[in-house]
C-alpha cells in the first residue's frame, strides 16, 4: 500500500480493517513481522508510529515486546534465590515480597508493571500500612528486582523512578546513661548482665553475642574476638553463620571495668571447654531471643525505660558514650563493626593501639559517671541526716 503521500511505504505494512481502522505490522531484527500492539484511526497515525518503530531498531533501542512477558512473582521469587543470600536477608526479602508487594504485583507480568503502577502501589501501602520504613524497603527491594530485569533486557527501563521512595527515615534512638545501664544489668540478674556490658560498651549485636565462644574471650587483654554471629529467625531456628559484613569480623578491646563480670561469667555461666558458649539459659541451651525477650521487658519496666527502648538501642548508647570519650567516628565504626565504601573512603585509620585508647577513654568516662552518681547519692543521705 502507497503512504498517505503517494510514496511506496519501504519500512513495514499498513492494511485496513472492515472496522475503518488501520493494522500495522513490521519486521523485527530478526526480519519476524510483528503486529503493532494496537490499531490507529488514520493512515498518518500508523505512518508515525511506524517511523519510531524504524528509528528504535536504527539505534538498537528496539525491545522484543514478547521479553517482558514474564510473570513477576516467578521472576522475583527465583531473583532472591538466586542471590544466595544470608538467612536473615533471605527471610526479610521473602517477607517484604509476600506481604507488601506480590498481592498488589505477583499477577502482573514485567512489562506490564510501569511507573503509574509503582506509583499507585506505594501509596495504597502508604495509606494502608503507615509503616514508611517497611514500604521504603520494599520500595527498594522491588526496584532492585526490575533492575535486574533491565539487565537481562526483558524490560526497556526500570518502573521504579520515585525520588526519596527508598529512602528510611527513622527516628532518633533513645540513649541510655550510665546509670541506667548498670541499672538494666542489676535487674535481668547475674546469668545475662554481661549482654548488657557487652552490648552497651562493646558494643556487640545480639546475635554476635549468641554465637560467642569462651575461646573468643582473653581476660588478659581484655578482648573479644567477633568471629560469627547466630541471628534468630521468625521460624525460632538458630541461623549460625558469618558476620552482618565483614567489618564484623573484628576484635574488641573492652573497658577495664568490665574485668570483673566478663571473669565471673566465665566461671559461673559460660559452657565449659573452650568452644563452649559464652551465653546459655538456665537449661544449659543457647541463647533465645523471645526468651530473654521476657525478661528484657520486665527489667526495661524496673529501671523506668519506655517501650520504645530496645535491647538494640544499648548499641546506640554505645556509639555515642565512645564519642564522648574522645573516639573519633571511624574508631567508632571499627569498634562496632560497621563499614560501607563510603566510609572508607571518608574515615581514618583506626588500629589496635588506638582501639585500646578508645576502651580506656570510654573507661574513663563510666568511673567518673559511676562516682558523681555516688556523691550525688552521699550528698543526699547526709541532707536527710542533718
Amino acid at each position: 500500500m502507497a503512504n498517505r503521500k503517494g510514496r511506496r511505504r519501504t519500512f513495514g505494512a499498513v492494511r485496513k480493517l472492515p472496522s475503518g481502522r488501520y493494522q500495522v505490522r513490521y519486521p523485527g531484527p530478526d526480519g519476524v513481522m510483528r503486529p503493532a500492539p494496537d490499531t490507529f484511526e488514520t493512515t498518518r497515525d500508523a505512518d508515525d508510529w511506524l517511523a519510531e518503530k524504524q528509528t528504535e531498531i536504527r539505534r538498537g533501542d528496539w525491545q522484543d515486546p514478547d521479553t517482558g512477558a514474564v510473570n513477576f512473582e516467578e521472576y522475583a521469587l527465583r531473583w532472591v534465590k538466586e542471590r544466595r543470600l544470608s538467612p536473615t536477608t533471605d527471610e526479610l526479602y521473602r517477607r517484604l515480597l509476600r506481604l507488601h508487594i506480590l498481592p498488589n504485583l505477583g499477577d502482573l507480568d514485567l512489562d506490564e508493571i510501569t511507573a503509574p503502577r509503582v506509583r499507585s502501589w506505594r501509596s495504597e501501602r502508604l495509606d494502608v500500612t503507615g509503616a514508611e520504613t517497611t514500604i521504603a524497603k520494599s520500595y527498594r527491594l522491588l526496584k532492585a528486582v526490575m533492575e535486574t530485569a533491565v539487565e537481562d533486557e526483558l524490560i526497556r527501563r526500570n518502573p521504579c523512578r520515585i525520588r526519596g521512595a527508598g529512602k528510611e527515615s527513622a527516628a532518633e534512638r533513645p540513649v541510655a546513661t550510665v546509670d541506667q545501664v548498670d541499672a538494666l544489668a542489676q535487674a535481668l540478674g547475674p546469668r545475662w548482665r554481661l549482654m548488657v556490658y557487652l552490648a552497651a560498651y562493646g558494643p556487640l549485636r545480639p546475635e554476635e553475642q549468641a554465637e560467642l565462644r569462651r575461646g573468643d574471650v582473653d581476660l588478659d587483654t581484655l578482648t573479644v574476638r567477633v568471629r560469627q554471629a547466630a541471628p534468630e529467625l521468625t521460624t525460632g531456628k538458630r541461623a549460625e553463620g558469618p558476620t552482618k559484613s565483614e567489618a564484623g569480623r573484628r576484635l574488641v578491646v573492652l573497658p577495664a571495668f568490665v574485668r570483673i563480670e566478663l571473669r565471673r561469667h566465665l566461671d559461673w555461666y559460660a559452657e565449659k571447654g573452650a568452644d563452649g558458649l559464652l551465653f546459655v539459659g538456665e537449661k544449659g541451651k543457647p541463647f533465645r531471643r523471645s526468651t530473654f525477650g521476657r525478661k528484657w521487658r520486665k527489667a526495661r519496666a524496673t529501671v523506668g525505660l519506655p517501650e520504645s527502648f530496645r535491647f538494640y538501642d544499648l548499641r546506640h548508647t554505645g556509639h555515642t558514650l565512645t564519642t564522648r570519650s574522645g573516639a573519633t567516628l571511624k574508631d567508632t565504626m571499627v569498634r562496632a563493626g560497621q563499614s560501607t565504601e563510603r566510609a572508607a573512603l571518608i574515615y581514618q585509620h583506626s588500629d589496635l593501639e588506638r582501639q585500646t585508647e578508645v576502651a580506656a577513654g570510654l573507661d574513663r568516662l563510666v568511673r567518673e559517671r559511676r562516682a558523681a552518681a555516688d556523691d550525688m547519692a552521699s550528698g543526699t543521705d547526709l541532707a536527710r541526716d542533718a
